[in-house]
């Protein structure tokens, strides 16, 4: 008996050692594999080892990199082509400029949305493309056919109309294809990460910094190289330079299929921010639950896209949507008009934080709106010259912008947040919020440095009316292209990461478009801007804005723009110091426990 007992034991504890080994072999082979819903090319669950990461990213920064050369090329020098070839003035110009740029980073939530929704972001990627590159092949037709440039002559004293249609057609293609490129690619680069994994979640907060670091890349030569071939080549050759590059970029980020992680569109993401609210009003005269384990969520076999959301105590209203109120019908025969789960009330609790954050990100926008087109002007009634036998384009002196922003990203990335991180435990090292602030405030710095240099060109060129502001070098904007370049660095690579993170994970593009949006609105406001200070100056003496820059204030308007910066950065700590994160389940169950966030709630101090 006591042998057979042996056995059995014998017997019992080799087959627990098996299952033991079959449950290791199987937990092996999920960390293999991604499980954050994501798709390799050939529609099956990518493998870790073969698909994303930086593998994949590198070639998504590479055409990134290829359509900032182009944006840059043409966003640096419009104004001056607007003045000198079209013959606008410089305020009519000011404004054509911010309203190209501001629709260019509108237009992304447009596109967003179709790739969140409809098509998929690496399709929506494709297809903008070529509109893009369509915008770029009808400029480089402008340019060069004979019948559709801007004159017969050398020199242009009256433009043909055809060409300045062709032209703006051709920009505003750009703009569109940029409406569809932006947000896709840079949130399916950042698809390339998963989110689960505590390395790659790591590698997602440098993909940020390095992929700004591509845009500076493709900005520093669009506004060297190009623009020097646009000034003492012609713009017609620096036109098929940007056309055959942005075109071998396209084909360079096709590809890269096989190494992608694909997410498939989720439908029209709005749809369920629009029932949770509806829902909410329906049910707004039904007692509050006493407890929130009351609250309606699905069983995580049922939860298909993105992940759960813990519920927070902010805009308890809403939460009204998720009671059930008929209990005793099937829950799947309800309308989803009526109920909503937990973590879609908690969606649209996100984007309701989100709306004052954006709106006090503008004033940093408006300031950078400036670096594109009186920053520049600015540089063409200063000596240009950088040796005896060497003159800069006036918009070359942009690449100072992006220096700034290349320094800033890299020191972050390698000293200040893993030195930060070790200390505080904090992942980010300083939080997202911060960040963004720290940048607010190198904007004021750039304004008011601005505003000084821009009253001592003043001087020079009222003392020596002949010679002007000509005897002051160039590089003595430097010192603001280079604060602008560090608030970039801090506050719009915060912008994106933010936007990317907070909104939900079915709103990803269209999270990026809202970044781009802060800019584009901006541009607007900028124009708007000058439109009102325009028409007040006016009517109590002199015009800040005039004919040229001699005969206007830019340093007036620049102060005005310091002091909105420095009055809205106290309303933003005051908002930031208040800001609860996306508060994600570890694990996703039917208790609202084990959560996580992005970020503890913000402190500025």
């Amino acid at each position: 008996m006591v042998a057979v007992e042996m056995e059995e034991r014998n017997r019992e504890q080799v087959l627990r050692q098996q299952v033991d080994i079959d449950d290791r072999g199987r937990a092996k082979n999920m960390e293999k594999l991604v499980c954050d819903s994501s798709v390799d090319y050939k529609g099956k669950i990518p493998l870790r080892a073969k698909t994303g990461g930086w593998k994949a990213a590198l070639f998504i920064i590479a055409i990134e990199f290829s359509e900032r050369l182009s944006y840059f090329g043409i966003a640096s020098s419009l104004i001056i082509y607007l003045t000198q070839v079209i013959h606008q003035d410089i305020k009519t110009a000011a404004k054509s400029a911010n309203y190209w740029i501001g629709v260019t980073t509108l237009m992304p939530l447009f596109g967003g949305f179709l790739a969140d929704a409809y098509l998929g972001r690496f399709s929506t990627v494709v297809f903008s493309t070529v509109i893009y590159l369509m915008g770029l092949i009808l400029m480089t037709m402008s340019r060069l056919i004979p019948s559709l440039r801007p004159c017969s002559a050398e020199v242009c004293h009256q433009t043909r109309q055809i060409h300045v249609v062709m032209f703006f057609t051709a920009i505003y293609l750009i703009s569109i294809g940029t409406g569809g490129h932006k947000p896709s690619l840079e949130s399916f680069g950042a698809d390339q990460f998963d989110d689960d994994d505590a390395e790659e979640r790591k590698q997602k907060m440098s993909y940020f910094n390095w992929w700004t670091t591509g845009i500076c890349s493709g900005l520093l030569i669009g506004v060297t190289v190009i623009v020097y071939m646009q000034d003492h080549i012609g713009w017609g050759i620096a036109d098929v330079m940007l056309t055959v590059i942005m075109a071998v970029s396209l084909l360079i980020f096709l590809f890269g299929r096989p190494f992608y992680r694909y997410r498939k569109p989720a439908g029209n993401p709005l749809t369920p921010l629009v029932q949770v609210v509806i829902a909410a009003i329906a049910k707004r005269n039904l007692p509050y639950p006493l407890s929130t384990a009351e609250l309606y969520e699905v069983l995580e076999s049922q939860h298909i896209h993105g992940r759960f959301l813990c519920h927070t105590n902010k805009f308890k209203f809403l939460d009204r949507a998720a009671i059930l109120e008929d209990k005793e019908t099937p829950v799947k025969k309800q309308s989803p008009w009526r109920l909503a789960t937990v973590t879609q009330v908690e969606e649209m609790k996100l984007i309701l934080n989100m709306i004052p954050i954006w709106l006090l990100a503008l004033p940093f926008g408006i300031c950078v709106a400036q670096t594109a087109t009186f920053f520049i002007k600015q540089g063409t009634m200063l000596d240009l010259k950088f040796t005896h036998h060497f003159t800069l384009p006036p918009a070359s002196i942009y690449s100072m912008a992006a220096i700034g922003i290349i320094i800033c990203v890299t020191i972050y990335d390698r000293i200040l947040e893993p030195s930060v991180r070790k200390s505080t435990g904090n992942e980010r090292g300083i939080k997202i919020l911060q960040r963004i602030g720290i940048g607010m405030i190198f904007s004021i710095m750039t304004m008011s440095i601005a505003a000084l240099v821009e009253r001592k060109r003043l001087n020079l060129a009222q003392k020596d009316p002949t010679k002007g502001s000509l005897s002051m070098s160039v590089f003595w904007l430097v010192p603001q292209f280079l604060l602008i370049g560090f608030g970039d660095g801090f506050t719009l690579v915060g912008l994106q990461e933010y936007f990317y993170d907070q909104v939900p994970d079915s709103m990803r593009s269209l999270g990026i478009a809202l970044y781009l949006s802060v800019i584009g609105a901006a541009n607007f406001l900028s124009s708007l801007l000058i439109t009102i200070v325009d028409h007040v100056t006016t009517k109590t003496g002199k015009s800040w804005f005039g004919k040229d820059l001699n005969s206007s204030h830019l340093d007036y308007f620049y102060w005005l723009l310091a002091a909105l910066t420095a009055g809205n950065l106290c309303v933003y700590v005051f908002v930031a110091r208040r800001y609860s994160y996306k508060s994600v389940q570890v694990k996703p169950t039917m208790a609202m426990t084990d959560c996580y966030q992005g970020d503890a709630p913000e402190s500025m101090a």
